[in-house]
């Protein structure tokens, strides 16, 4: 679980995003980044019975994001990020493909998958992989355990006309104007901190499960 302590790290880091404040909270952040690495690795040894493709040899350091921004070519000068990140994946994070990715930050954490932004030729894949096997895509997207869970496929990226191929009547003409593929999916802090927090995470990373392999295969057909 997430613990409470970690959450009011975060919290304050919001409040004081400055070098010399996190250098005198160093053992705060050391404590926090511990907590949600034991968490990161309590979801691996689980979720890689449900997802083969997570190596064993897959560890909490390779998917548990740095806290420290990339300030370089951004307006907002902040050094750190104002959350954890975890992204799961075959390589772990900073993957260019399907994965999962959990979201802790107190007030808007969340669990999310699929294939954010996709490459030219891998978003065209995908697309005519949808447009071929509609029924497939429809059977994940549309079964009652995802759509209560997730209840939509991500709409943040998207064409405002139809994509390259494809006729502006196509009946899923919606589905292939996204630049993404995505789902999520919030939890409150207390979920995150409930002795069950791990299988609460599952059970939303086991639903992407098949959405994941679907996408997987589009790219690699």
């Amino acid at each position: 679980m997430i613990k409470k302590e970690t959450f009011s790290f975060i919290t304050d880091l919001i409040e004081n995003n400055d070098r010399d404040w996190f250098q005198k909270n160093k053992d705060r952040y050391l404590a926090a980044k511990e907590n949600v690495e034991a968490f990161a690795d309590a979801i691996l040894s689980q979720f890689r019975k449900i997802d083969t493709f997570i190596p064993p040899e897959l560890t909490a350091k390779k998917c548990v994001m740095r806290i420290y921004r990339d300030v370089r070519f951004s307006k907002d000068k902040s050094p750190y990020k104002n959350n954890f990140g975890i992204g799961v994946s075959s390589k772990g994070k900073g993957n260019d493909g399907p994965g999962y990715y959990i979201h802790i930050q107190p007030g808007n954490s969340f669990v999310a998958g699929g294939y954010w932004m996709p490459q030219a030729d891998h978003l065209k894949s995908i697309r005519q992989e949808i447009d071929y096997n509609t029924k497939d895509f429809l059977n994940i997207i549309e079964d009652r355990k995802f759509k209560s869970y997730f209840s939509d496929l991500d709409q943040n990226e998207k064409l405002k006309t139809s994509p390259k191929g494809y006729e502006a009547d196509h009946p899923y003409i919606e589905l292939l104007k996204l630049k993404s593929f995505t789902v999520t999916h919030s939890f409150l802090d207390v979920d995150l901190m409930d002795d069950k927090a791990v299988e609460n995470v599952i059970e939303g990373l086991q639903l992407i499960y098949p959405f994941s392999i679907f996408l997987n295969q589009a790219i690699l057909s």
